[in-house]
Order: C-alpha cells, then sequence, then structure tokens
C-alpha cells in the first residue's frame, strides 16, 4: 500500500509541477537559477521516499567559481537526490530530445539546462564547447557524469574526458562530488531508506594542468571520488548497525 501511495504521489507531483515550473520559466526562461530552484523543488520528493540526505561541502567551493561539478552516476532516482543537493546557479545536460516531454521535459529545458545530441559521438568536440561558452556567457557552473553511464551497483566506473576537457575550454576549476550508495537503496514498501551522504570536495585547479595531461586530471579525480565513496559506504553501513 505504501508503495501504491508513493508511486501515485511522485507521479502527480512530477505533473502538478512540472505545469507550474513550465508556466514560471516563460517569465524568465533560461534565467541562470532557474534549476536550483526547481530542483530543490523535485528534491523535496526525497523526503517521501524515506531517503535523508547529508551534505558536506569544502569551505573553498564558496570562494569562488563557476565551477564544472564533476558526481558518480547510480540510477535514475537521481532525478530526486542530485536535485536535492544542486547548488545555486548550476544546471545540468540533457538530451535534445527532453524537449519534446510534457511537463518534465518542458520545464527541463525552459530551466536553462544545456540540451546536448548524445547520439552523434561526432558532434563531442561541438558539445565541450556548447557547454564551456554557456558557463563563461551565463556565468553558471555546470553539473556532469564523467562515466558517461549509470552505474547500477557496479562501483565508479572508468572516466570520458569531456568533462575535463570542458573545464580547461572555460577555464573553471573542478569540483568532485561524491555519493554513498543508491543502488538498491529505495525499496517503496520499506518507510524508513535511510541516509545517502554526499561529500563536494575540495576544488582542483585547472590552472595547474595543461590541455594534454587532462588524463591526469581525470585519473586523480577518479582515484579521489573512488576513496571517498568507499569511505562515505563505510559510514552509512556503521551508523546504520
Amino acid at each position: 500500500m505504501l508503495a501504491v501511495l508513493r508511486w501515485l504521489f511522485l507521479g502527480g507531483f512530477i505533473v502538478v509541477f512540472g505545469i507550474v515550473g513550465c508556466l514560471f520559466c516563460i517569465i524568465r526562461p533560461f534565467h541562470r537559477n532557474n534549476t536550483y530552484r526547481f530542483a530543490h523543488i523535485f528534491g523535496w520528493a526525497t523526503r517521501v521516499l524515506g531517503v535523508k540526505i547529508e551534505v558536506t561541502r569544502h569551505p573553498d567551493i564558496e570562494r569562488g567559481g563557476p565551477y564544472v561539478f564533476v558526481c558518480n552516476h547510480q540510477n535514475s532516482w537521481e532525478i530526486f537526490t542530485i536535485a536535492a543537493m544542486l547548488p545555486k546557479n548550476t544546471v545540468t545536460l540533457g538530451k535534445k530530445s527532453l524537449r519534446w516531454i510534457p511537463f518534465f521535459g518542458w520545464l527541463y529545458w525552459l530551466a536553462g539546462n544545456i540540451l546536448i545530441d548524445r547520439k552523434n559521438a561526432g558532434k563531442a568536440h561541438g558539445t565541450i564547447a556548447q557547454t564551456a561558452n554557456a558557463i563563461n556567457q551565463r556565468d553558471i557552473s555546470v553539473w556532469m557524469f564523467p562515466e558517461g553511464t549509470r552505474s547500477y551497483g557496479r562501483g565508479l566506473l572508468p572516466f570520458k574526458n569531456g568533462a575535463f576537457h570542458t573545464a580547461f575550454r572555460a577555464q573553471v576549476d573542478v569540483v568532485p562530488v561524491c555519493v554513498s550508495e543508491l543502488h538498491g537503496k529505495i525499496k517503496m514498501n520499506r518507510w524508513n531508506n535511510g541516509v545517502l551522504k554526499v561529500a563536494f570536495l575540495e576544488p582542483i585547479r585547472i590552472a595547474n594542468y595543461q590541455k594534454e595531461n587532462l588524463r591526469d586530471l581525470s585519473r586523480h579525480c577518479h582515484d579521489i571520488m573512488d576513496s571517498k565513496i568507499n569511505q562515505l559506504n563505510e559510514q552509512v553501513k556503521k551508523e546504520s548497525e
């Protein structure tokens, strides 16, 4: 019964706030803070799902920006969990086809998120340029998933280099964001689905890297994120015992 009520609520929630959000965004389309405002409304749904999100942020993050935030990518529940932690003046990347999906897709587009053609690998350089230009012209941060696909419980997958080339082209620092295990965590019939721990790590200075050694940046970022995610998972496990 709890699962039925949750699914009904989430369906209605997405439709209602999709409509309200579209109307709001029509008044000020593509504003750099639209995504933050509505992401946090969607993030409220984590309470309905019985998930508590605990976030820590390195103090240097508040002193700088914009950034390229790079985060581990786990499953579809991130529509709510990532939304709950999204920083101000930050947008995400999504498929161009999203703009044709009623309510949610329209809101996603009008909120100012960056729509890209993911099917055409030949346009990768154009996507990097498009995203870097948006960062500089709109003074926004961008949230990216360097794994390029959801991991579904397989741990932190190898990184692709697009996020790091974007940061280099825009000349903005990279902030690793580590989220504890989400795969298999949410059971719709379970009232309390526990804690999700999130850590925004110290910004990595892009000025310390050249274009030819961005793979080193990617490897360094992967190493520190993998270590931190394992640490967060251990903390969640100990606190739940």
